[in-house]
Order: C-alpha cells, then sequence, then structure tokens
C-alpha cells in the first residue's frame, strides 16, 4: 500500500512540476491550472496536455500562416497610403504622441492606412443588410469567415446568396470555426459546395484535440468582397444577433465597414486563416485590386492570435490606455482583463481620467460572469465606473480614449481574446467615427444601471468566494 502511495506521490510531483516549467512566464496560467490538477489529479493534466500547448512553439505553425502577402507586399504598399510619420496624422491628439504612434506602426503587418471610408454598424439589424447587399453585387470573389455561423433564416440566408453567387461563376471562400460553428449540419456544408463555395472549417475539434490545439479558437468576423469591401467587427451569423432568441432578447452589438487600404489587411488576414484551414496557399494580385480613394479616413486594422509574434491587440490597447487624458469608456461582454490592463485601468481611474465600462446585466455565461465580477471591487475603489446594460445582452467590443482613438473589433476584454483566440480590430482615427461611437456608448449608457460600491462590496461571502474561484480559473476561461 504504502509502495502505491509513494508512486502516486510521485506521479502528481511530476505533474505539478510539469506545469511550473512550463507555464513559469505566466503565473496566472500556471496558478489556474495546478487549481484544476488539485481538484481533478491525473484527469487534470490529461486536459491540460491537449489544451494548453503553447502554439506560437509550433514555428512551423506560424510560417505558414502570417506574413502570407510578402511576395505582393512592395506593389501593395505603392497602391496604399501608408501613415509613416505623426505629423501625417490627420487627428490633432497625435501631436505629442510619437511614442504610441511608433507603438502602432510596428505592431503587426498592418501599417496605420490613410485612404479608407468607414461605416459604424450598430447591431444586426444594420449590419446583416449591408453585408448581404454587398455580397450581392460581387464580381470576382467573396471571402467570408465567422465563429459562429447558425443555420437558421439568417444563416439560410447567406447561405443562399453565396451559393447562388458560386453558380454565377464568382469565387466563394468560406471558413467557419470548427468549434464555434459545430453545431452546422452536414447539409449545410454539403449545399455549400455541390453549389461550388470552397467551405473549410478551421480546426475542427477532433482534428484541435489531437493536435492539441483545441483551446485554440478563430474568433474573426470576416466578410471581404472583391478586395474592395470589407467588414469587421462582433457580429456573427445567426438569429440571436436579431434579437430573436428568448434567452437573451435585445442583442446589442457593433460592426463597421471598411472600404479602402484596409481592406488589403483584411484580406491578408482571410487568405492567412484559409492556408491554415484550407492547406491552400494563395497568391494572387487580382485579389488585392487598386481601389479608388472613397475617403481619407485613417485606418488601421490588426490581426492578433497564437500564430503571431505579438499579442498586437493587446499590446494597442495597454498602449492607449496608457496615454488617456481625460476620457476611456470601454464596452465589452467579457470583462477579464490581465494585468497589465487592470493596472491601466485602476492608473487611469485614479490619475482622474474618466473611466467607464460597460458590461452585460445578464451574461450568457455564468463562470465568465463570476469572474469579471471580481475585479470590479477594486476598480470601483479606484474611481472606475461600471455599468450592467439591461435591455437585453450586450456583445458590442469597443475601446475609446479621449478623442484620439476608437476600436471596434472581434476581441473582447479578456485573456483569451488577448493571448488564445486569432482576433482582429480596427483602430479609428477619424473625429466621425469617434463621435459616432461615443453617441452609442451614451445611448447604451441610458440603458444600463451604474454598480454602486457600498452595494455591491456588502454582496454575500458566498458570491464572494464563488467570484474568486472564477478569478482564479479566468486565465483559461
Amino acid at each position: 500500500m504504502l509502495f502505491w502511495l509513494v508512486i502516486a506521490l510521485l506521479i502528481f510531483i511530476f505533474q505539478v512540476g510539469t506545469i511550473l516549467l512550463l507555464e513559469f512566464r505566466n503565473p496566472s496560467k500556471a496558478v489556474a491550472w495546478l487549481f484544476i490538477l488539485f481538484c481533478f489529479p491525473l484527469v487534470g493534466f490529461v486536459v491540460y496536455y491537449f489544451m494548453a500547448q503553447d502554439y506560437k512553439k509550433r514555428k512551423f505553425m506560424r510560417r505558414r500562416g502570417s506574413r502570407l502577402f510578402e511576395e505582393l507586399k512592395d506593389r501593395l504598399w505603392k497602391q496604399t497610403k501608408v501613415i509613416e510619420h505623426p505629423e501625417q496624422m490627420e487627428n490633432p491628439g497625435f501631436a505629442n504622441q510619437k511614442r504610441l504612434f511608433n507603438l502602432l506602426s510596428r505592431l503587426s503587418e498592418g501599417p496605420i492606412t490613410g485612404c479608407n471610408a468607414t461605416s459604424i454598424l450598430t447591431n444586426g439589424e444594420e449590419a446583416f443588410p449591408d453585408m448581404l447587399q454587398a455580397m450581392e453585387g460581387a464580381q470576382h470573389h467573396i471571402h467570408i469567415e465567422f465563429y459562429i455561423f447558425r443555420n437558421d433564416e439568417i444563416g439560410t440566408r447567406f447561405q443562399q446568396v453565396l451559393m447562388r453567387k458560386a453558380r454565377e461563376g464568382i469565387k466563394v471562400r468560406f471558413v467557419a470555426d470548427g468549434l464555434g460553428s459545430y453545431h452546422l449540419p452536414r447539409s449545410f456544408v454539403r449545399d455549400c459546395r455541390e453549389a461550388g463555395v470552397e467551405f473549410y472549417f478551421f480546426l475542427p475539434p477532433l482534428i484541435a484535440t489531437l493536435d492539441r490545439r483545441v483551446n485554440y479558437r478563430n474568433h474573426r468576423k470576416i466578410v471581404v468582397v472583391d478586395g474592395i469591401v470589407g467588414f469587421v467587427g462582433g457580429i456573427n451569423v445567426g438569429n440571436d444577433y436579431l434579437g430573436l432568441y428568448p434567452k437573451h432578447g435585445f442583442w446589442r452589438d457593433t460592426h463597421i465597414r471598411i472600404e479602402g487600404d484596409g481592406v488589403y489587411i483584411l484580406q491578408n488576414t482571410f487568405l492567412g486563416d484559409w492556408q491554415l484551414a484550407s492547406g491552400e496557399r494563395i497568391i494572387d494580385e487580382s485579389l488585392f485590386p487598386p481601389h479608388q480613394c472613397q475617403g481619407n479616413e485613417q485606418v488601421q486594422v490588426l490581426a492578433s492570435g497564437p500564430d503571431q509574434d505579438w499579442d498586437a491587440i493587446q499590446e494597442m490597447c495597454f498602449g492607449a490606455l496608457s496615454v488617456a487624458q481625460s476620457r476611456i469608456w470601454l464596452t465589452t461582454p467579457y470583462f477579464i482583463p490581465d494585468p497589465s490592463i487592470y493596472e491601466a485601468l485602476k492608473t487611469a481611474a485614479v490619475s482622474g481620467v474618466d473611466v467607464r465600462i460597460i458590461i452585460p446585466f445578464k451574461s450568457d455565461s455564468v463562470l465568465v460572469q463570476l469572474a469579471s465580477l471580481s475585479y470590479v471591487e477594486e476598480l470601483l475603489e479606484a474611481g472606475v465606473r461600471f455599468y450592467q446594460y439591461r435591455k437585453g445582452f450586450i456583445h458590442a467590443k469597443v475601446m475609446i480614449v479621449d478623442e484620439l482613438l476608437a476600436s471596434v473589433g472581434t476581441a473582447n476584454l479578456d485573456m483569451r481574446s488577448f493571448f488564445y483566440n486569432f482576433e482582429l480590430t480596427a483602430v479609428l482615427f477619424s473625429d466621425e467615427a469617434i463621435s459616432r461611437l461615443m453617441q452609442d456608448f451614451e445611448e447604451d449608457l441610458q440603458h444600463s444601471s451604474p454598480i454602486d460600491y457600498e452595494e455591491f462590496s456588502n454582496r454575500p461571502k458566498t458570491r464572494k468566494a464563488a467570484e474568486m474561484l472564477a478569478r482564479m480559473l479566468s486565465p483559461l476561461l
């Protein structure tokens, strides 16, 4: 008996040592996995083995999945208005923001571009008709990629347009995340392929599990039509994004339409994901056509993910939050900040910056909501103001910093979006775009209730304990 106890102890010590050795650069992640291991010995280690593989160690995947258009870069840069110096920024706020400008310029393959026209699309009622109309007008190709794509009324409308355009001879490429769109029936995929739509799942669950990449999901939402028009934001394709699911009710979200230079970066990102999903490497100049400059808005499209060298969206957020002088307004459905973002928000609030954060009152994940609320009390004490959206479910991912910049994209303000998921965010610098997002934020405040510090700090101890446990697991959520 003693012999087997010693063997079990040695196995357990080996498991603990392995996690500490592999996760020493990320203490919060190590603590989360050790907590799981102590609760579920052996089983926890098996889960860790399949879910915690560092994607960045896969140099082969990184080499295939990024910098796809290096062969076209010289030509593309000649037909793109790249902003190379802070003096070229139209936004006067950048006159004294050389460090932030340098950070943004060096983060990823997506430079700040100067020849763009954008439209803010509030909710699915605005975004879906605009995307469908753009796809109906396609003359050369349609590239579409979503984390969640449902086989419901709006999903069928998208499918019918894609199939019809494919039959007309338009090249249609379709990527859906293997986990987020897991419930798509085989008949849906078969019908698409029979009509000529090239359809692939990104990391299907079985393949991802066997290859130890199940924890890395493609959370991007991209539509590119003819290389001229692009869409990105928080909206997936499903009736719930039209507020038609009784569980959530009204669904509040934000998407953006881009015409101009920024579409080249959307296109490049899609082609990188296409190669990872299908194995096909596409270098085709016709996918990056010259465009008529429809506007002079300056836009930066940032892609980040476990196949990238930089956590570009997290770095952008931290850099922007760190220079805020008057305002930080954030909307996010999932609030699980990493330590640097947490400290940036806390420091800004203590310094007198108006920091307001809108989160859902009713979340679609109890565990994530508990983890989110675990950060609230300390930040309330520092001066951050939290509001809970009560009209329905708020899923928008928006950041507004002063009148300096704003961002709209797929990334939540949580560690999964920053470090695990494949994400995409558009950074906007024009007064018009920032003002529109501020108006939407103020409208959302009308449907939100503030979290009172005194009342919140007196919540039951059992609730606080549940939040603490969820916070321990938050690096994995």
